[in-house]
C-alpha cells in the first residue's frame, strides 16, 4: 500500500471486475493498476443479491437492460456497505435511483445506502481556508 492510509473499507463485485476486463486500453490498465494499489473485499453474487436486483427492476427503478447496475447496487446493499461510489450518472448516481433504492431497501428490511460520485471523497482544501 506504499504508506497510504486506509480510511475506508472498499468492496467490489465480480460484475465490476468483468466490466473493467472489457474496457479498452489505456483505461483498462489504468483501472487495473488502481485496483492493484488498494485493498478491497470481493463480493460474490448470491441468490439474495440476485433477488434484490430483481426487486429493483420490479419497482421500476431500473430496467432489465440495466441488470448489471442492479447487481452492483444489490451487492453493496446485501454486503452492508454504507456508500456506493460510481461515475454512472445515467443509472446509479441520480436522485431517481437513489430514492428508489432507499424505498426498496426499507420495504425489504435492508439499511439505507448512499450513492455518490467519487469526487465527494476527495479531501481538497481551498487556499482561502
Amino acid at each position: 500500500m506504499g504508506g497510504k492510509q486506509n480510511k475506508y473499507d472498499v468492496f467490489t463485485g465480480f460484475v465490476a471486475l468483468e466490466e473493467i476486463r472489457q474496457c479498452r486500453e489505456p483505461k483498462k490498465s489504468l483501472l487495473e493498476n488502481h485496483l492493484a494499489d488498494i485493498e478491497y473485499k470481493l463480493i460474490r453474487t448470491t441468490e439474495e443479491i440476485e433477488l434484490l436486483a430483481d426487486k429493483i427492476i420490479e419497482q421500476g427503478i431500473l430496467t432489465k437492460k440495466s441488470y448489471d447496475d442492479c447487481l452492483h447496487i444489490a451487492a453493496a446493499v446485501v454486503a452492508g456497505c454504507d456508500v456506493i461510489v460510481s461515475w454512472n450518472f445515467k443509472h446509479m448516481v441520480n436522485i431517481r435511483t437513489i430514492n428508489g433504492v432507499r424505498i426498496v431497501n426499507i420495504l425489504n428490511g435492508y439499511r439505507p445506502i448512499d450513492i455518490y460520485a467519487p469526487f465527494i471523497f476527495l479531501e481538497r482544501r481551498d487556499v482561502d481556508e
